[in-house]
């Protein structure tokens, strides 16, 4: 697959979709749609810099869940400060931050791809590099076991350049989703392998406390994010005891970087969890996040965000409504939006997403539609009419977005499409 371009299919395609839909309301659109309010969203990536910056860490903001040039504008460059690392999940996302020119305007210098690196994976990774070194910037790694680092080797000598990959080593934040133990014999040959390589430098130590998502309190999301910490700095710590010597020599970044951050976590950072720091700390730290600009239901229930930051709606309709059919004698509406518009995923209440501003929720979903359910009869806003827009907000932003060719933008609450978003597709 050929990831550089000039952009110009996409830019074809925006300025097609602007010129339909810009100037018109929300409810002058197709149903589903997913619905961006600008401000929100910039207010939030403001507020997770200035996060950062109080809790004393750099920030890397991670492109995954829009994965749009206008979005990572706002994530890059806010009122309360800039940074110029990303992170992304996807060869295509990373490809399409060099295809928006965000390198070249010196927006971003530093591109770290998400995933433990695959074999498949080097080469465009390798290609991707090549045309940021002459910006200053560079692209950097994941890996979580020593056939990862055998990959590179042989991909340097096929291809006979001698260089260095700049890599994290991935940290098991608790939920065994990916990543070495502190501690473990896995994590000690990993190292070995890494720092017994002429293919590598270790910048440092990254984890992500997926597990943190459980949490309903700002108490309790510190706790999580107290973890992480102390999960990169123990292996901070063993690589420093056990390869000093190896250490030695510059080709290593020292002190070493320690990544940590989810949403949650990220949101428990700042001024107040400084004092949790008590532990010296083997490396500089790092954040990193990429729900926040966002939002969602399943964020509103960790307590750390109220439905004022939710930045993101689903637009839908209603096309049928049945009385009294719901399990407790309870409304129900059938809108055009379902498993495809939603995804299936469900939070701590169980649904797949709410209503806003009416007492519904959308409890079940097939692949192209949903059913919602009235939650207080007696609330004169109760009833809703066939034919009628409603917003809903659903659980996951990531998987949502993810099903949109395109995002409707409107700007500080209102209903007037003011630009469109066409977020990078593929892989």
């Amino acid at each position: 697959m050929v990831y550089k371009s000039d952009n110009s299919e996409h830019l074809q395609l925006q300025a097609k979709l602007k010129d339909e839909y810009v100037g018109k309301s929300v409810d002058d659109i197709p149903t589903p749609a997913f619905i961006i309010d600008r401000h929100v969203f910039e207010e939030n990536c403001a507020a997770m810099i200035k996060k950062a910056e109080e809790w004393g860490a750099g920030f890397r903001a991670h492109l995954k869940t829009h994965k749009t040039a206008e979005g990572t504008r706002y994530q890059l460059d806010t009122k309360e400060g800039s940074t110029k690392a990303v992170v992304v999940s996807t060869i295509k996302e990373a490809w399409e931050v060099w295809n928006s020119g965000l390198v070249k305007e010196g927006l971003v210098n530093d591109i770290l791809y998400g995933m433990p690196i695959a074999k498949n994976k080097i080469a465009p990774l390798d290609a991707l590099w090549k045309e940021m070194e002459p910006y200053q910037g560079v692209v950097r790694l994941l890996l979580d076991h020593p056939q990862q680092v055998r990959f590179l080797e042989e991909a340097q000598t096929s291809g006979g350049v001698q260089k260095r990959w700049s890599a994290f080593v991935k940290v098991n934040g608790g939920q065994n989703r990916a990543g070495v133990a502190p501690g473990s014999p896995e994590l000690e040959e990993l190292l070995s392998a890494v720092l017994e390589s002429k293919s590598i430098s270790l910048h440092g130590f990254y984890a992500h406390a997926g597990n943190s998502y459980a949490s309903t309190s700002l108490s309790e999301a510190k706790s999580y994010l107290s973890s992480e910490v102390q999960m990169v700095n123990d292996a901070a710590s063993f690589a420093l005891q056990k390869y000093s010597k190896a250490l030695e020599g510059g080709e290593h970044t020292r002190p070493f970087v320690l990544s940590v951050g989810s949403t949650p976590t990220a949101h428990a950072s700042g001024s107040e969890a400084r004092e949790l720091l008590k532990q010296v700390l083997h490396g500089d730290l790092e954040l990193h996040a990429g729900n926040y600009p966002l939002l969602d239901l399943q964020q509103q229930h960790t307590t750390l965000i109220d439905y004022s930051r939710v930045a993101q709606r689903v637009h839908a309709t209603v096309v049928s409504y049945y009385p009294g059919r719901g399990k407790a004698g309870e409304d129900e509406a059938l809108v055009d939006a379902g498993a495809i518009a939603f995804s299936k995923d469900t939070g701590p209440s169980g649904t797949f997403g709410e209503v806003i501003g009416k007492p519904w929720q959308l409890s079940r979903i097939s692949q192209e539609h949903g059913l919602l359910t009235c939650t207080n009869p007696s609330d004169p806003r109760g009833r809703l009419e066939i034919g009628e827009s409603v917003d809903i907000i659903g659980q996951h932003a990531c998987l949502i977005a993810a099903a949109y060719p395109w995002y409707y933008i409107v700007e500080s609450g209102g209903n007037e499409i003011v630009d469109i978003w066409v977020p990078w597709k593929g892989w």
